[in-house]
């Protein structure tokens, strides 16, 4: 007869893992389907660049959708990237609240005028860009294949980047993967160095 061994106290499965990511997309599904059947459209308060009345906008913008085939292109990416950002690291929370946040600013500050930026993809753009740094700076074997699986998937998402398409905010993307750089850098000396004291 055998018996499996207790799980460790204070590690999570990979289902408790998984969760705040599929929470964030059921919300922005939620936001999506309040937004269709209110008569105020919510997507007016996306990211107003320089517009200080809508500051807000910078933390709102990754919730809120133009229709339901925008926001599945997003919960795709969404939910592989946030799934494999929340089993390989400790920092899903950290990394989502850095991206939106610096991401968002850098959208506001430079954004072009008059215009208004929704959507999670700046969001996707960081959660792609930290997965594929992060491996490396930490120095973690699994976590620098899971860099270079990203990189093979995603590494298309580059030309996002650029002013190519008309109505993609490419500012929301490029300030996204910049924001999920400096986070992978410094998230991962930070544990790379917790891993040396050990």
């Amino acid at each position: 007869m055998t018996s499996r061994a207790p799980a460790r106290p204070g590690s999570p499965t990979w289902g408790r893992r998984l969760l705040p990511v599929l929470l964030l997309v059921a919300l922005m599904w939620t936001v999506e389907v309040v937004d269709l059947v209110l008569p105020l459209p919510l997507d007016q308060f996306g990211i107003r660049p320089r517009d200080t009345g809508h500051v807000a906008g910078i933390v709102l913008s990754p919730f809120l959708h133009l229709g339901f085939g925008h926001l599945m292109t997003n919960t795709v990416s969404l939910l592989l990237l946030g799934g494999l950002l929340a089993l390989t690291t400790r920092h899903l929370w950290l990394v989502t609240a850095g991206v939106v946040l610096v991401g968002g600013l850098g959208v506001w500050l430079l954004g072009g005028p008059g215009t208004v930026h929704i959507g999670a993809s700046g969001v996707v753009y960081g959660y792609a860009a930290f997965l594929a740094v992060y491996g490396f700076v930490s120095r973690h074997l699994w976590r620098g294949l899971v860099g270079v699986l990203v990189v093979v998937l995603y590494g298309s998402m580059l030309w996002g980047v650029l002013p190519l398409r008309e109505g993609v905010s490419w500012q929301a993307h490029l300030f996204g993967a910049l924001a999920g750089v400096a986070l992978a850098v410094w998230l991962g000396r930070q544990d790379r160095a917790a891993l040396r004291r050990r």
